[in-house]
């Protein structure tokens, strides 16, 4: 997970859009297999698992890191969205509706 998010910070960097696509693909995957190993981790029964220190550790960095690349994927997100607007000419191309559409009715 550390390679895959590392690998993610460098698609992020180099605006690699195969490479952040391919990244959130592996980090889908991986999340559903340590969940299945490690209920505890993955949402599920906690304390379910035992995690030695090591793991712990790794498990922590990864959370650091992947809140970090989400961080600079807002960033990314809030410059495109304003170099849009400042193509087009006007603000709010596009936006989200006023909240969610769930079973058809908005929310």
């Amino acid at each position: 997970m550390l390679a895959v998010l590392e690998s993610e910070r460098q698609a992020l960097a180099g605006l690699d859009l195969d490479g952040i696509v391919g990244a959130t693909r592996d980090k889908e995957r991986l999340c559903g297999t340590l969940g299945a190993a490690a209920p505890g981790v993955g949402g599920g029964m906690a304390g379910a698992f035992d995690l030695d220190e090591e793991c712990r550790t790794m498990l922590d960095t990864a959370r650091r890191l992947n809140e970090v690349n989400r961080q600079v994927r807002n960033l990314l997100a809030a410059n495109v969205s304003r170099r849009l607007d400042a193509l087009t000419g006007s603000p709010r191309l596009y936006h989200g509706g006023s909240g969610y559409a769930v079973a058809g009715v908005r929310a």
